[in-house]
């Protein structure tokens, strides 16, 4: 005899394709093809209003954006020297699903990726040629390219992050709600992050991941089609840069269908290898005691001058530098943080506070500087001694920077194909978690679901990327970044807010049961010595 639904032990069978939550699903979906629709219909002339859109949003609330990046970092930092740095994610005897070196593979693959690779001797070289401020082309631009890139790439985005996962790992561990964002709000809002609120917060959490994770592969696919144009002669064009996007996003689906332990694990553990071995290749074969020399000086320098350069506003410069740059990147990473957070919360359960806030902050941080000062610093040095240009190129295509670097040295070829392959695999990783998170929130935070639902998501990323690149190129990636980043930073601050509210707590009753232990374990003591009076 079948159960029947009366049966309290009955669950429903599950959808075999989908199994969404509609209020957050459909809005999300719906919204992001209007986006698709729209760019398509209007064309060629999207990129000047792409480029609008950004400038006003740069001009008008760039003070905003530093305000709260600042913001985002000082309170994870509190938080980990605070009273609550003890609080486990998962509770006391929560213990860690990962390793270590494997739980460090994935935070760094999913956090940097493909950014990582096509910024690391584009922005240097970028700054040094084009200065915020003084002469370019000298050592101290070339000062000045290192510190402002440490900044973009450093502490503050893994605060970003950092504040996002602690935020979802807490409410869904510790507190068993579902692991989405609107469960952060819980302590302001009670109940009602189960109703309407909860919906608009999960859909424009939707949202900024989508043009976060649309912008990173926008920057991939770029890096691959000007790789193998620069190795087999392949024209670099958008068409042919949709059709990557078409071939590679085949490959995320086999991914994808491979789930969290097997999927996204292995590829960040790749990522991580392939990434070690090409460093490694430039330690050995580039300017290696420079490398080493330069790492200790620029990280010294970013120290130095941290506080002047967070708060830096060019206020009296008065260029638009600040807007293309620091503006761009606090709004990308603040856009990416849902789907950051989201991926390190799923992977971070068992660690306490205080080891999560310092683990994340610092080790990605020190391989990020190590990695842009090995390939950024090498292009400085062969520009400044004159035994390259590495500038020129970058100048005419960006994402064609590493490549022009790698040509400098010994096995040049097998060099540009390794770093091809990283792009591949960092785009496959990117775009393999991003759908999980997706998924995760318009599921209504369900840690599974259908196979088909999360290929869906995927799919979706690849053509609001290749949509961006058809409306206005690098502009579109960048002003998608900045129109998600700015209402989601508002909403960061209020989550920092309940998540204190939530630690206070979740502190008072940890000190409730310790003492409640050792009372009884004082009582325990105290009977043990009058049975043995009694004795």
């Amino acid at each position: 005899m079948p159960e029947k639904k009366t049966d309290p032990k009955y669950t429903p069978p599950e959808n075999r394709f989908f199994d969404i939550h509609p209020p957050v699903f459909w809005p999300a979906a719906i919204l992001a093809m209007l986006f698709i629709a729209v760019t398509l219909i209007v064309g060629a002339p999207m990129k000047s209003v792409f480029a609008a859109i950004q400038g006003w949003i740069s001009d008008h609330f760039g003070w905003f954006f530093i305000i709260c990046v600042n913001a985002y970092l000082f309170f994870m930092l509190y938080l980990a020297f605070s009273k609550y740095g003890g609080i486990r994610l998962g509770g006391k005897h929560a213990v860690p699903e990962f390793g270590r070196i494997s739980w460090f593979a994935m935070l760094f693959s999913a956090g940097m990726g493909i950014g990582i690779l096509f910024w690391s001797v584009a922005e240097p070289i970028h700054h040094f040629m084009d200065p915020p401020m003084g002469d370019s082309a000298t050592a101290a631009s070339a000062k000045l390219a290192m510190k402002a890139t440490f900044l973009h790439w450093g502490l503050h985005p893994w605060g970003i992050y950092a504040l996002v996962g602690m935020a979802l790992a807490f409410f869904s561990f510790n507190r068993k709600l579902p692991l989405a964002i609107r469960s952060v709000f819980y302590p302001l809002l009670g109940d009602k992050v189960h109703g309407i609120w909860g919906d608009i917060i999960d859909v424009l959490a939707v949202l900024a991941t989508l043009f976060g994770l649309a912008t990173s592969l926008g920057f991939g696919v770029q890096q691959v089609n000007a790789g193998l144009n620069h190795l087999f002669g392949l024209s670099v064009s958008t068409n042919m840069q949709i059709l990557l996007i078409g071939v590679i996003t085949l490959a995320v689906s086999v991914s994808v269908a491979s789930g969290l332990d097997r999927g996204v694990r292995r590829l960040s553990e790749l990522n991580l290898n392939l990434g070690g071995i090409l460093l490694v290749f430039l330690l050995v074969f580039g300017p290696t005691v420079f490398i080493l020399d330069a790492v200790l000086q620029n990280i010294g320098a970013y120290l130095d001058g941290f506080f002047e350069i967070s708060f830096w506003t060019e206020s009296y410069e008065q260029t638009d530098w600040q807007n293309s740059w620091t503006v761009f990147y606090w709004s990308w990473w603040i856009s990416w943080s849902p789907f950051v957070g989201m991926f390190i919360a799923r992977i971070s359960k068992g660690r306490t506070i205080r080891e999560f806030v310092l683990s994340v902050l610092i080790i990605p941080t020190l391989l990020t500087f190590l990695w842009v000062t090995a390939f950024g610093g090498s292009a400085i040095l062969l520009e400044l001694k004159g035994l390259a240009d590495i500038a020129g190129p970058a100048k005419e295509n960006v994402a064609i920077s590493i490549y022009a670097l790698l040509d400098h040295f010994p096995f040049a070829l097998a060099a540009n194909i390794a770093a091809i392959l990283l792009v591949l695999s960092f785009f496959i990783t990117s775009s393999d978690s991003g759908s999980l998170v997706v998924d995760a929130f318009t599921s209504g935070g369900k840690l599974t679901s259908p196979v088909t639902q999360r290929i869906f998501w995927a799919a979706l990323q690849g053509v609001m990327a290749a949509v961006l690149l058809m409306g206005g190129g690098l502009t579109a990636l960048q002003t998608a970044a900045v129109i998600t980043g700015l209402p989601f930073a508002a909403i960061l601050i209020v989550m920092g807010y309940s998540l204190k509210q939530g630690l206070e707590k979740e502190f008072e009753k940890d000190e409730l049961r310790d003492k409640e232990i050792e009372r009884e374990s004082y009582q325990d003591i105290i009977r043990q010595l009058l049975q043995e009076k009694d004795r």
